[in-house]
């Protein structure tokens, strides 16, 4: 298992540093004058010139990469271009917010997810069935701004259930929960789908092994040979995808706290991108790839610890 764990650490590492190489390139290839863009059309040439050197542009393009990437591995992500605050900061004053939609789309997905996909299976042929493979397809093809959107309109605007956009009241966790139902359901409902066709496959394939067989041989009860046997093992496949679902979280996110107005690491993302602020966009990203790295490395290492052969495989 510590081989297992430390071979699974280098790729992490390594794909850390190829996406660090790939989000400066792009940042870099972004067309127009980044210092112009953040202080505006009255901004003076010697104004324009001492952004340009504060924020090392004026460099060559290796030695701007080799200061970002020695840098961020420090954990310095750099200085905002105006306001002067550390990047870190900033992102870790919005990640607990884009945290908690991803727990709370996670929370969905996984809750409606697994029953519907085991129920499936154990209907199979049914239509019970093909309900769950109806609903599963539906949920699938909807994006998730457009569940957004329908859900405010539905739940807030027109039947005031629930509240319609911010984050709730600071120390009142009631309320921020209250307010966290409606995003968290648009990010995770789209993979309820995905986590209910993964299960039911799955659960068919682990229904005919010959232990299960054994099992109703003795007579166990129906849910007890479900929920206890088969789902411990038909679970293996559905852990990968929720480590891969994440990060299509993370952006699905970025819809939700715009339509909903939540504060999060999406919104500050859009919001960088819009006032060029790049020192903010390349530092909030960089901090979201590596939590989408460490969230599927700990996926890997949950899985080689329950199932032997993942170990053994590389």
């Amino acid at each position: 298992m510590l081989n297992y764990a430390v071979k699974r650490l280098l790729l992490a590492v390594a794909i850390v540093s190829v996406a660090m190489l790939l989000l400066f390139t792009m940042i870099y290839l972004i067309p127009g004058d980044p210092a112009a863009v953040a202080l505006g059309p009255r901004a003076t040439e010697a104004m324009r010139e001492a952004l340009i050197v504060k924020m090392g542009l004026d460099q060559p393009v290796w030695v701007q990469f080799w200061n970002f990437f020695t840098r961020a591995w420090m954990g310095d992500l750099g200085r905002e271009v105006l306001s002067e605050r550390p990047v870190a900061q900033v992102v870790m004053e919005n990640l607990p917010f884009t945290m908690a939609l991803i727990a709370g789309g996670m929370t969905w997905s996984v809750a409606l997810g697994i029953p519907l996909g085991c129920w499936a299976a154990v209907k199979r042929g049914s239509w019970a069935d093909r309900l769950v493979g109806v609903l599963s397809v539906a949920v699938i093809a909807v994006p998730s701004f457009v569940i957004a959107i329908y859900a405010l309109l539905i739940f807030a605007v027109a039947l005031r259930w629930l509240p319609a956009i911010g984050a709730g009241e600071p120390g009142n966790p009631g309320d921020q929960i209250t307010h966290l139902i409606l995003p968290s359901l648009a990010v995770g409902l789209g993979w309820v789908g995905y986590i209910a066709r993964m299960v039911r496959a799955s659960m068919l394939e682990v229904l005919e092994a010959q232990h299960i067989r054994t099992a109703r041989a003795f007579g166990l009860p129906d849910a007890m040979i479900t929920y206890r046997y088969a789902l411990t093992i038909a679970i293996l496949p559905t852990i990968t995808l929720l480590g891969v679902g994440i990060g299509q979280m993370l952006s699905s996110a970025v819809f939700a706290e715009i339509v909903f107005a939540r504060p999060g690491v999406g919104k500050l993302v859009y919001d960088a991108i819009l006032t060029r602020n790049y020192p903010l966009v390349s530092g909030a990203v960089l901090v979201t790839t590596v939590l989408f790295v460490l969230l599927n490395l700990a996926a890997d290492l949950l899985i080689g610890a329950l199932d032997p052969r993942v170990r053994s495989k590389l």
